[in-house]
Formats: structure tokens, sequence, C-alpha cells
């Protein structure tokens, strides 16, 4: 099993004669070409595109030659610059030395990517010949062994050049790139709108004036963005540590003109906002008289309502002051350059005692999370804002830190850890009164938490697992925790139906905790 691949190169198809017709011409052609023996593809001109394809007529008068295919291709294909004259400068002949340099190496991509994938093709029909010949009992290891290794090196050797040429590629087009900006600065520089102020001065006396001018320019913002460093206690039992937060305030400026050593202060106020106070519409209340059907029957419906949330954000978020504008100095001159890219500017940092607990909540994700709790000790209120995540083993991920108070507690999330594993398991037993029609339902939620450790874990660790009860709003519908059939008995259960065990832990250790809870409505009652 062989294969030519070799390809000819584009070879040039002159114009020998043409016969003018009323409203047409007739055009001949004509090259000669060294071919060795065997099958060739050519790829001769390039020829008008308005050739009219029925028309055309390939012969040979060469004895033992035959022509098998003719036709015409058409594909667009972008013009190539015209090369600089004399007078051109020394930067436009490099970028049109550049731009051929990257034409003939993308051509020769893809001409590897064409062999290569001639090479898989081969590859298949080889192993399929393989497969079928051993189905059948004919065995030629000698011949396959080599073959595949002959496909093998001519792939490793082809794909070889391929990622040198990719690398060229890349590599040409960063300097072509280059010699554009270049050029574009040297001689195609764009005109630009330049601003002055006009001042009128009236002086007294003689002297020194001082003066100070003050205005608002757009393309200008920032956000606030922290780093967390947390420093794990000094034995596994203790849950306290310490956690080091460095504020920092990102800008970016469009403004046309750098900020070089200036005195940088960082605002909340919105003065693009209207001040006036916001329309008074009338709300009217009535009260009616309730149906005979709204009286016999009580609609209710379960919704779900958001506690706390604790998790990486999405994007840089916008600014959350907490109603009131916070004014933070930098501590020493920034630099932000007019580049509309992202600077960040050191605010400050602090260290403070840290706790940290190992919190799950099964009802919505199987994953133990590190929580850590802090006091903001900064003396300032922490604005909400991302922040990067490191700890012992190094940066763990983003997380996000909402407004917080001076002195407030703050939580923040360092990621879910491997070594545990939290299945849930629900049931759901109804039944209804035969006299009275109270529905009854008995919710149990079983909960299986196990923990992997490796053999130089000793400690004993404490996880807090949090399950949900609904709560209810109206009188006839009653929630009760079965507390005599829960096991063990949860630790707390709050006014928001939150129902919080901490388990302790030990290296291997498995332990099921079970939860219990009734909903008893009255016979009016729909829509539960």
């Amino acid at each position: 099993m062989t294969a030519s691949t070799s390809p000819h190169p584009v070879t040039a198809l002159p114009v020998t004669a043409v016969t003018c017709l009323e409203d047409r011409s007739r055009v001949e052609r004509a090259t000669t070409l060294q071919l060795a023996a065997g099958v060739h593809r050519l790829r001769l001109g390039p020829v008008t595109a308005l050739a009219v394809d029925h028309t055309l007529r390939a012969e040979t008068a060469t004895p033992g030659a035959r022509i098998l295919e003719s036709r015409l291709v058409r594909n667009w294909s972008a013009r190539a610059p015209l090369p600089p004259g004399p007078e051109d400068s020394a930067l436009r002949h490099r970028l049109h030395e550049l731009e051929t340099a990257y034409r003939q190496a993308d051509q020769s991509r893809i001409r590897l990517e064409a062999r290569l994938a001639l090479l898989a093709q081969l590859c298949a029909d080889l192993l399929r010949e393989v497969g079928e010949g051993a189905g059948v009992g004919e065995i030629e290891r000698t011949r396959w062994a080599r073959e595949l290794e002959r496909v093998d090196a001519e792939r490793e050797r082809f794909g070889e050049e391929l990622r040198a040429t990719r690398s060229r590629l890349r590599r040409l087009d960063q300097e072509r790139t280059e010699a554009l900006l270049a050029l574009d600065r040297a001689e195609e520089e764009p005109a630009e709108l330049v601003a002055h102020l006009e001042l009128t001065v009236e002086v007294s006396e003689p002297g020194p004036v001082a003066l100070t001018v003050g205005h608002l320019v757009p393309c200008a913002l920032w956000r606030p963005s922290y780093r967390a460093v947390l420093s794990p206690a000094g034995s596994p039992e203790d849950s306290r540590g310490s956690l080091r937060l460095e504020s920092e305030a990102v800008v970016w400026q469009r403004t046309g003109e750098d900020w070089t050593g200036v005195a940088l202060t960082l605002s909340t106020a919105r003065s693009a906002l209207a001040t006036d106070p916001p329309s008074i519409a009338a709300d009217v209340l009535t009260l009616r008289e309730r149906t005979d059907e709204e009286r016999r029957k009580v609609e209710v419906e379960l919704r779900e309502e958001a506690v706390n949330t604790l998790g990486p954000a999405v994007a840089v978020p916008g600014l959350d002051d907490g109603g009131e504008a916070r004014v933070l100095p930098a501590p020493a001159p920034a630099t932000v350059p007019s580049d509309g890219r992202a600077h960040r500017v050191p605010l400050g940092a602090f260290t403070t005692d840290a706790s940290s607990e190992y919190a799950c909540a099964p009802e919505l994700s199987p994953l133990v999370t590190q929580v850590v709790r802090f006091r903001n000790a900064a003396g300032h209120p922490l604005l909400a804002g991302p922040v990067e995540l490191v700890r012992g083993s190094g940066f763990t991920g983003r997380g996000e830190l909402r407004f917080t108070a001076a002195g407030a507690e703050a939580e923040l999330s360092f990621g879910s850890t491997d070594g545990y594993r939290v299945v849930r398991e629900t049931e759901e037993r109804r039944s209804t009164a035969t006299l009275t029609g109270r529905q009854t339902t008995v919710r149990t939620v079983r909960l299986h938490l196990s923990r992997f450790s490796g053999p130089e874990e000793r400690d004993e660790r404490l996880v807090t697992v949090r399950e949900r009860v609904p709560v209810s709003e109206v009188a006839a519908v009653e929630v009760r925790l079965r507390k005599e059939e829960c096991s063990p008995a949860p630790d707390s259960f709050d006014t928001e139906g939150i129902v919080r065990w901490d388990v302790p832990l030990g290296p291997g250790a498995r332990r099921t905790l079970t939860l219990s809870y009734e909903i008893t409505a009255s016979a009016k009652v729909a829509g539960l």
C-alpha cells in the first residue's frame, strides 16, 4: 500500500493564440512541462475567471499521453499588495517583506495540514487492512509493521514541521502588527483634538498667583479588589488562624493623558445621578368581602427564599457603598497611563484572627466547603468586590466579598475539599384523615457523610451540616420538626427553618444524619 503525495507547483499557462468572434473570443494557451511517469495532478494558471466552463477543451499531441479530466476551479483570494517603490521608506519595505513571508508560511501550513490529513487516512486504511486480513487468516506481520512504522515516521516528521510553521506564523504576525503600529505612528499620524484653557485674571498687587482648576472628564472608572491570604492555625485541632486582607483599587482610564505621580483619591459618589426626589404616586387600597369559594379554600404555594449567598463572582461588580458615599485616599502617589487597561493601586492591608469551618448544604451541593469568618479591622467599610484567595497550597480561586461595615463580621469561601463526600436521600409519606380531611405529609431526609483521608491525617475535624425545613406563613398550614425521629438531635433550629448539625469526623469516619418533619394542612388548603 503506497501513495504519492508530492505536490506540483503552480505552473504558468500563458496565452498563445486568440480567436476573436463577434461578441467573444477564443483563447488558446500552451505550455510544456517535464513530467515523470505516473499520474500527476497539475495546477496551471492563473487564467481569467470569466472563462466558460462547458467550452473548456484540453488536448495533447504527445504519443502515450492522455488527458483524463479537465475543469475550472474558482476561489476567493485576497489581492497581494503592490510592492513598495524606491521612494517608499524602509519601514514599508520591511512590512512588505513580513507580509510576503507570512503568506508563504501560511501556504506551507495549508500544505502540511493537507498532507497530515492524507497520512491519517492512509493509516486508517492500513489499520482496516490489518483487521480484515487478520479476520480471514492472512497475516503479514512484517509488511504491516513496516508500513505502520513508515506512516508513523512521516506523521511525526510532518507534524513537527507543522508545529514549527505555526510558531513562525505567530512570530511573523506579531512582527507585522508591530510594524503596522510603527508605520501608523511614523507616517499616518491621525489628527489629534487638543483643548486649551483660557482664563482672565485680575491682580491688584504684583506677586505670585496660585490658580487651581478642576473639571470632570469621562472615560475613567475604578472598582475595588482584594487579596485574602489565609494562614493555618498552629495545631490541626484548632479552627482559628489568621487572615491578611489586602485592598486594591483597579483603575481604568482613557482620557487622552497619562496620570503620572498623582495624588489619587477614590470615591463612590455618583455625580451623574439626578438629585431630584422621586415622584410620589397614589397607592389606593380597597377592602372587599371574600367570596364563598375563597372562604372554602386557602390557596398556598411553595416559594424559594434566598437567605444568604456565598460564592465566586462572575464579573467585577458595581460599587456597593451601603448607600453612603465613601472616600478612600491612596497612601502613595499613583501612576495610571491612558491606555484603557486595568491598573492596580494598593490601598491598604490588615491582619486579623479568622475562624474556619467546614460547611455543607447537601440540598444545594454535595461539596464540603471551607468557610472563613473574620472581623473587618480596616477602620473603614469594605466595599463589595472580587477576592483572590490564597492559602497554604497557593492560589485557590476567586471569591466575592460583600459590603462589610467597620468592625462587622465577613465571610469568605475558600473552595471545596476533596476529602469529604455527602449523599442525600429523601423519603415522603402522605396521608389524609377520613373524617376531617386533614392532610399530613411526613418527609424524611437522610444524609450520609464520609471522610476520606490519607495515612498522615490523624486529627478530628468538625463539619457543619445545614438542612432546610419549610416555614409556614398561614395558620392553616403547620410545620413541625419530629425531634423524636431525628438522629442525632440537631444542634440548632432557627426561625428561618435552618437545621444545623456540628458533626465531628475522624480519619475514615462515616456518619448518617436523619431529619424528619411533618407538614399538616386543613382540608380547605389547596395547592400544597
